[in-house]
C-alpha cells in the first residue's frame, strides 16, 4: 500500500474559496479592485481590533509600507530581532533604513527588552523604530517594548506575519503596537495564496499607506503626489482570504489542538524542546517547532522524518551572521546563535489528521538526540 506524504503546513481550503473565486471570474473583478479586497480588509481589522486595514501583495511590502508611512527612511536605524525571517530585515533596507540586530530572550524567543533598552539608551544610532516579531505565532513580550518606545519616542511595529488569532494579555496580536503587519502566504493558518495586510489606528498612516500602495496617484488624472508602489492585493487573492477568515476560529482551534498533542508527547524529553509558552500569550500555534541539541541532530531528525514521508523543515537562523547583513550593527547575547539551525518545524496543517500526527509521533519516539543544554 502506498504511504501518503504528511505535509508540513498546507493551505486548508475547505470553505467557500472556490465559490468566491468563481464569482471573481464571473464578474471580471480579478485585479486590484473588487468587493473582496474591501471585505477582507474589514474582516481583518475587526478580528484584530484595529480601525484600519490595508491589503497588500505580501507581508514584506506591508512591513516596508509600515516603516515608510511612519517616517522611517534613509539615515534611520530599525531594531530587528536577530531570530526572524529575512523579510523583517529586507523591508528595513527597502525603506532606505538600516537594521540594528538585537538578540532574543531564551525564555520566549522574541526581542530581549533589556538589550533593546541598552541600544536605545546608548544612543549611538538614531533608532526610529522597533520591529517586534511574534515568532512562530507567539506574541513577543510587548509591554516592556511599548514602554521603552514611548520613553525614547520610537515607533513600535508588530511583525505578526504568522500570529493572526494570537493574544497577548487578552489583547489581539496586531493591536499591540503603533502598527502591525500580517502575511497570508501559503503556509500561514489563514492564506490568500499570497498577500499581506497593514493595520493601524492612525487615520493619516492608513490613508497614506493606501495611496502609496496604489502608485500615489491623485484622483482620476494621471498625476502623482509621490513615488509610489504597485502593492495592492488582487480581488482574487482577497476572495480566498475572505473565505479563510470565515473559518479562522475553526482553524485556530485545530492548530492549538495539534500543538497540545505535541506538547504532551514531547514535553518531558531532554532531546526535543518545544518552543517556550510564555504566560502572557495565547499562541496562534502557526508552525509547531522544537529545539534540538545541535545542528547535526536537527539535520538528522529532518532526514529521518523525510525517510518516512513526513515533511519537516529547519527553521530560522541568525540574520546578522549572514553575508547580506554583515555590515549591520548588532547587540547579541548568544541566544539566536544557539537556536540557529537547531529548530525543526513539524507537520501542523490545520487539517492534519489524528492518524497523520500519530505517524509523526511514532517516528519521533524512535529518534534520540543529544540532551539540550540551557539555550541561553
Amino acid at each position: 500500500m502506498k504511504i501518503e506524504r504528511v505535509p508540513l503546513a498546507e493551505p486548508d481550503l475547505r470553505g467557500q474559496e472556490g465559490k468566491y473565486l468563481a464569482a471573481c471570474v464571473e464578474t471580471n473583478w480579478v485585479s486590484s479592485a473588487g468587493r473582496y479586497v474591501t471585505e477582507f480588509e474589514q474582516r481583518l481589522a475587526a478580528a484584530v481590533d484595529r480601525r484600519h486595514a490595508v491589503a497588500m501583495v505580501n507581508g514584506t511590502a506591508a512591513l516596508q509600507m509600515a516603516l515608510t508611512v511612519a517616517g522611517v527612511g534613509p539615515g534611520a536605524y530599525v531594531i530587528v530581532p536577530d531570530f526572524t525571517f529575512a523579510a523583517s530585515a529586507n523591508a528595513v533596507y527597502h525603506s532606505g533604513a538600516i537594521p540594528f540586530f538585537v538578540d532574543v530572550s531564551a525564555e520566549h524567543w522574541s526581542l530581549d527588552s533589556e538589550l533593546v533598552e541598552e541600544v536605545l539608551a546608548r544612543g549611538d544610532a538614531p533608532v526610529k523604530a522597533v520591529i517586534a516579531v511574534h515568532a512562530l505565532g507567539t506574541p513577543a513580550n510587548m509591554d516592556p517594548l511599548r514602554k521603552l518606545c514611548e520613553i525614547y519616542n520610537v515607533v513600535l511595529i508588530e511583525d505578526a506575519a504568522g500570529a493572526l488569532g494570537a493574544t497577548y494579555r487578552r489583547r489581539p496580536a496586531g493591536a499591540l503596537g503603533d502598527a502591525a503587519i500580517f502575511s497570508f502566504n501559503g503556509n500561514k493558518t489563514v492564506t490568500a495564496g499570497g498577500g499581506g495586510m497593514y493595520v493601524t489606528d492612525r487615520d493619516d498612516w492608513a490613508d497614506r499607506a493606501r495611496a502609496l500602495s496604489t502608485q500615489a496617484r491623485s484622483g482620476a488624472r494621471y498625476q502623482y503626489f509621490a513615488v509610489g508602489h504597485n502593492y495592492r492585493m488582487t480581488n482574487v487573492n482577497a476572495a480566498i482570504g475572505v473565505a479563510q477568515m470565515e473559518r479562522l476560529d475553526e482553524m485556530l482551534a485545530a492548530k492549538r489542538r495539534i500543538a497540545a498533542v505535541y506538547d504532551r508527547a514531547l514535553g518531558n524529553r531532554g532531546d526535543l524542546s518545544p518552543m517556550p509558552r510564555p504566560i502572557w500569550a495565547e499562541s496562534a500555534c502557526w508552525l509547531y517547532s522544537v529545539l534540538c541539541a545541535s545542528r547535526q541532530d536537527a539535520d538528522d531528525l529532518v532526514k529521518l522524518l523525510s525517510e518516512h514521508k513526513i515533511e519537516a523543515r529547519l527553521f530560522w537562523e541568525s540574520l546578522s551572521a549572514q553575508e547580506p547583513y554583515a555590515d549591520a550593527p548588532r547587540r547579541l547575547n548568544g541566544t539566536t546563535h544557539r537556536l540557529s539551525g537547531c529548530v525543526v518545524s513539524l507537520p501542523c496543517s490545520s487539517h492534519l489528521t489524528a492518524e497523520q500526527q500519530e505517524r509523526v509521533l511514532a517516528v519521533l519516539s524512535q529518534w534520540r538526540g543529544g540532551i539540550i543544554e540551557d539555550a541561553a
